[in-house]
């Protein structure tokens, strides 16, 4: 394909006014629009800064986002891009308490009178707003296959003078390919944990063993509370709960719970959730199994995975200084243990999907298709013109099937490509048939009231169902806010449906809180047993501080051989 054809597709992204469609053929113009095998020239505004990367790389509890964020804050401007609300939500207070800082998520945006600050979710990075710094955090998510393309967005378009992303040692080789594409200078520094992790000398037998402190690991939201009534069942420990369809609201009450000494509740029980977002007092990580079901298939944890998640365990500055990791056999715990010792598999490739403006131009070369057929016709041509780069199409599938369902409505390509994108699991058969809801009364009155969410009277949960119930609910509720943000005359609510949604993440977490099993031990045999616990527990616990002494000895020499 001519190269002037790729410079001319790209001038059109740039300019949403040029409609010169007619300028090239319509084969070389499809190819020309779905080309993405330089991303980086869709970006003008950042090439035009000659950027500088900073990148900050370690494993967890190293300190290398802080030292990012102190970057941050001492610039005149700037910007924070997380993975998660909850870290939006950390990095905007902390920042607010030396100067005004926005806030800007999917869910809400709030704005402070003279704020040149902004912490944001990553898919929420402005590409325009040219700032002096700005903090990309867990870059080498832009390898994910469903969220990657983000990160791989903020990385290559955020126009900031200077860039400081942070991550994994494993994403270097793809961030120098980027940085040599776009000619832009690359330093690198890196950073050692802070505080000592190592892998037990056996495994937990059983969960009677959990002593205040630890976290048990499970990856279903069924096994998480299942977790939670064994340890609980045990009368010795009060449990609190961390997994992904947890509202982050409730996810943070939970957590602050858990981290204050005094309440009685002091343990743990988490899903892979737990490896971002929070500021957890762990002493010891519990894995009770190292297989997870990631959306297609049944597979063992990678060992990037495992370090993310074991290496919550012992945060510097903490009750806990020091961490353990351990499993509930001997096999899990020996591939746990190997894992900490093992670099993170090197990643290739940064994964894209095509923005909103690509889709209308490639729409305006086949007005008959619509959203769904777009999304296929897009892919498909793109495949040539990444084969042999270190880039790749993104998971669509989820977009896809929510394009069309929506098909049928009389909606336009922004607007279907909008609710398209919401955080909505086609799986997840109340949140789809909410989403169905809403797009429909908007096609059909551009009005969609607090009603249409269709929500039942709300009560404390007194079960697992009612509890599922309240979660379901509070995923509609941050639906209908996501969505009006994006058609704010439409959804007319928005304020309403927020105070709502903090009332309901609140009564999660006190449903949570009552719902624990209160039974004492038993006597006698359990009793007994509870003492040869102690027992073994003294032992291991001595083993573990001569492992955590051989871990600052080499940190020491690691150190001095620097020097």
């Amino acid at each position: 394909m001519p190269g002037g054809c790729v410079r001319w597709a790209r001038t059109l992204l740039s300019c949403r006014n040029c409609r010169s469609y007619s300028a090239l053929p319509a084969q070389a113009f499809t190819d020309a629009v779905t080309d993405l095998g330089c991303p980086a020239s869709l970006f003008p505004i950042a090439r035009a800064l000659n950027r500088r990367i900073v990148a900050h790389l370690g494993p967890t509890n190293s300190g290398k986002t802080h030292a990012a964020l102190q970057h941050l804050r001492q610039a005149a401007s700037g910007i924070y891009c997380g993975p998660l609300r909850l870290l939006a939500w950390q990095v905007h207070a902390q920042l607010c308490s030396s100067l005004p800082c926005n806030l800007v998520t999917g869910q809400e945006r709030r704005e402070e009178l003279g704020a040149r600050h902004t912490a944001c979710t990553v898919e929420m990075a402005s590409h325009r707003a040219v700032v002096d710094v700005a903090v990309v955090d867990e870059v080498q998510m832009l390898a994910d296959h469903s969220r990657g393309w983000a990160w791989t967005r903020a990385l290559l378009g955020v126009p900031a003078r200077t860039l400081h992303v942070c991550g994994d040692p494993a994403v270097l080789p793809l961030l120098e390919k980027i940085a040599g594409e776009t000619g832009e200078e690359l330093e690198v520094r890196h950073y050692q944990r802070l505080s000592p992790l190592v892998a037990a000398r056996r495994p937990l037998a059983c969960l009677s063993q959990v002593r205040s402190g630890d976290c048990v690991v499970a990856f279903t939201r069924r096994d998480v509370h299942a977790v939670r009534q064994e340890v609980e069942s045990h009368g010795r420990h009060r449990c609190c709960v961390v997994y992904g369809a947890l509202p982050p609201n409730a996810r943070q009450l939970q957590a602050a719970l858990f981290n204050a000494s005094r309440t009685g509740f002091n343990v743990l029980a988490a899903s892979d959730a737990v490896g971002m977002g929070l500021n957890l007092s762990i002493r010891r990580i519990i894995f009770t199994s190292i297989r997870k079901w990631d959306g297609t298939a049944d597979r063992q944890l990678t060992a990037a995975e495992i370090k993310q998640i074991a290496g919550r365990a012992g945060r510097y500055g903490s009750r806990f200084p020091s961490g353990t990791v351990t499993a509930m056999n001997a096999a899990d715990l020996q591939v746990v243990a190997d894992a900490l010792q093992q670099p993170s598999e090197v990643l290739t490739t940064a994964c894209l999907l095509p923005s909103l403006s690509q889709l209308e131009l490639l729409h305006a070369q086949h007005p008959q298709d619509n959203l769904p057929a777009l999304l296929r016709r897009f892919a498909e041509a793109a495949a040539g013109s990444l084969a042999q780069t270190h880039y790749c199409y993104a998971q669509y599938e989820d977009q896809y099937t929510l394009a069309t369902m929506l098909r049928h409505l009389p909606l336009s390509l922004q607007e279907a490509w909008t609710f398209s994108i919401s955080p909505t699991d086609p799986a997840d058969a109340p949140l789809a048939s909410a989403l169905l809801r809403f797009a429909t009364a908007y096609a059909r009155q551009l009005r969609v009231p607090v009603a249409a969410t269709l929500l039942p009277p709300l009560a404390q949960a007194r079960s697992e169902v009612d509890l599922l119930q309240l979660e379901t609910c509070h995923r509609i509720l941050d639906l209908y806010l996501w969505l009006a943000h994006r058609f704010p005359d439409a959804f007319e609510g928005a304020e309403d449906v927020a105070l709502k949604s903090g009332a309901l993440a609140a009564l999660i977490d006190t449903s949570i809180r009552e719902m624990g099993v209160q039974r004492r031990c038993r006597a006698g045999s359990e009793a007994a047993a509870a003492a040869g616990d102690d027992a073994s527990l003294e032992a291991e616990a001595e083993w573990e501080q001569q492992q955590v002494e051989e871990w600052m000895r080499r940190k020491r020499s690691y150190h001095k051989h620097r020097r």
